[in-house]
């Protein structure tokens, strides 16, 4: 053999061992012999290690969620070995890592975890199941992120206990993520399951649900997630195409679950704690409808500002407002289109989200872009001072969705062909399906190609970068929906006051204008009477207020921190909105009405 030849075959060898090496996986091994108490044991090798210390962490944020939760609060008995079973040092730089130095190249790290919350965020384990959310759940080191994992389940037999993940099945019970981004998007649902399928376009769609329920309520449940499934399908023309093949809903409704819904890529948590003895129906399929379109609209219609997700640090977006929001709109819509709302039921729900957001101090704070950048701190984020947010924040999912409303009702009455579902398949044939992530400008962009320059730039410039309305009450009506005051003529405070602790309270901060905030009353006031009726001798503030009209004065007496207080406040007039279906609808309404209704 020459000398070029040599060279060649140890570059050849040297390149294999190189590839062998940059996909050896790290393996994980979780157990639950102690669920009772509610702990896991989790052991980790991280094989093919460079010649320094091994950072481990846990992650700090999960994906679907923005806030911080600080997951290595639950790890303990912590150790590391080497390949001979040698201890290691393992040294504390942050609270959320480990250090891990004098390895061999192979780094063995054990550690026990307690979880008990079962949600879309967290992790609970006991006797009925172990619910992963993987990042609460797993520690991972840095700068091997790339290396492709493989995971096994030490399921509790005894417990007939059954595993449902989007990770991709190896061999009994191993699984496989090919790098810690989809593993950490993997969450893992260990229970005695029902378990139920159907293909829609060759791809499998899968309900793994953890509660006791019959088979006929099971297959009832099924067949309506099913249609949610197909009607959301027809909004975009078609399915994601789904990692693996298949796409599965995890639930799980018990009674020691906490009530979330989380999307990942290839399935979602929904979880509801629902009491034993309740009849399975409907539960949670509002969520069901939610977390599924998210299959486009999140996990493949990427906001760039997510991109990749940050496990470190707080995720900030400005474009939740679409990717949460416009999500929001479609939930109920869909369930009106399959058949599981009727179109009464529906209209008369849209008031609740109308009234939020048309009545909310919050838009003269932020406009929609602003509102989303809040949720590192509403997203089930934990504070223990007081905040203003009923006066300063209004939910980027709710504004989002009257938006998506807005926007709908706008296209469909151009009459020319146009609807939300037609924009959002222009964004899922442009971002989506490509999966190439976008910025608001993106969406503007889009809007002005699927519907014009001139109505894009308007509804961006007054809705989005500013923080005004459609006209919904125009825009209803030419769709056969009234929007009116509930109350007309009624005479209002501005706030709702109810006793709490034997104590009369606003429920809330003051509303930012109304009449208790613009004579100086607030949240720690107690009120003591009103128009010189004592609170004590009625039942609710209402009795006293029927018996005036907006615009006349009356006395409140109040005692803040001890000192008694007299107040004058100018009642106004109830500003509570409410939505109905228009009996007298023109022909053309109803139409507009049906078409809208049907997603036709």
């Amino acid at each position: 053999m020459n000398r070029i030849n040599i060279y060649l075959s140890v570059l050849l060898a040297l390149l294999t061992t190189f590839s062998v090496a940059a996909q050896t996986p790290i393996k994980y091994e979780i157990s639950f012999e102690n669920a009772v108490h509610h702990e896991a044991e989790i052991s980790i090798t991280f094989p093919n290690l460079e010649n320094k210390v091994l950072q481990v962490r846990m992650s700090r944020t999960s994906p679907g969620r923005y806030a911080l939760h600080e997951f290595a609060k639950n790890v303990y008995n912590v150790r590391a070995t080497d390949s001979e079973g040698n201890e290691l040092v393992v040294t504390r730089p942050n609270p959320h890592q480990w250090n891990v130095s004098g390895h061999d190249g192979i780094v063995n790290f054990s550690y026990t975890l307690y979880a008990n919350r079962g949600g879309g965020t967290y992790t609970g384990i006991d006797e009925t199941h172990a619910h992963l959310n993987m990042p609460a759940t797993f520690a991972w080191a840095r700068e091997y992120e790339h290396r492709p994992i493989e995971i096994t389940f030490n399921k509790r037999d005894d417990l007939n206990w059954k595993i449902a993940t989007q990770l991709k099945h190896l061999k009994g019970n191993t699984y496989y993520a090919p790098d810690f981004q989809y593993f950490l998007d993997s969450p893992t649902e260990i229970a005695d399951l029902h378990f139920r399928n159907e293909k829609v376009d060759g791809q499998n769609i899968r309900l793994a649900l953890h509660t006791p329920a019959t088979d006929a309520e099971v297959d009832e449940y099924f067949s309506k997630v099913m249609a949610i499934v197909k009607e959301q399908a027809r909004v975009f023309n078609e399915m994601p195409n789904f990692d693996y093949g298949e796409y599965t809903f995890l639930s799980c409704y018990v009674p020691n679950a906490s009530g979330d819904g989380m999307e990942h890529r290839n399935s979602t948590y929904v979880v509801s704690s629902k009491p034993k003895d309740r009849p399975l129906g409907e539960t949670s399929i509002g969520t069901i409808s939610h977390e599924f379109f998210h299959a486009w609209n999140v996990e493949r219609i990427r906001p760039a500002s997510l991109e990749p997700f940050d496990f470190e640090e707080a995720n900030m977006s400005g474009e939740l407002w679409f990717a949460e929001g416009f999500t929001s709109y479609y939930t109920n819509y869909i369930l009106a289109r399959a058949g599981i709302r009727t179109a009464e039921q529906y209209v008369e729900g849209l008031d609740g989200g109308l009234n939020y957001v048309i009545n909310s101090p919050g838009r003269q704070y932020h406009n929609p872009i602003e509102m989303s950048y809040q949720a590192p701190f509403v997203d089930a984020a934990r504070s223990v001072d007081p905040v203003n947010r009923s006066n300063t924040f209004i939910s980027y999912y709710t504004y989002g969705s009257v938006l998506g409303l807005g926007l709908d009702l706008s296209l469909r009455g151009m009459d020319k062909g146009l609807t939300l579902d037609g924009f959002m398949q222009h964004v899922w044939k442009n971002y989506g399906k490509p999966e190439v992530p976008y910025a608001v400008r993106d969406l503007q962009e889009a809007l002005a190609q699927y519907a014009g320059e001139d109505f894009a730039n308007q509804y961006f410039e007054n809705y989005i970068f500013d923080s005004n309305l459609p006209d919904y009450k125009a825009l209803l009506n030419d769709f056969g929906v009234t929007l009116e005051l509930a109350e007309p003529g009624k005479a209002s405070l501005g706030g709702t006051i109810r006793k709490q602790g034997g104590q009369w309270r606003l429920t809330g901060n003051a509303t930012v204008g109304s009449p208790i905030y613009e004579a100086g009353i607030e949240s720690e006031d107690v009120f003591v009477s009103i128009a010189g009726k004592n609170l004590d001798d009625v039942k609710s503030v209402d009795e006293i207020l029927k018996n005036y009209k907006p615009g006349d004065k009356i006395e409140v007496v109040i005692n803040r921190w001890g000192d008694e207080l007299k107040k004058t406040v100018t009642l106004e007039e109830s500003n509570r909105l409410m939505t109905t279906l228009n009996a007298n609808a023109t022909p053309a309404q109803k139409a507009r009405r049906n078409a809208w209704l049907s997603g036709n």
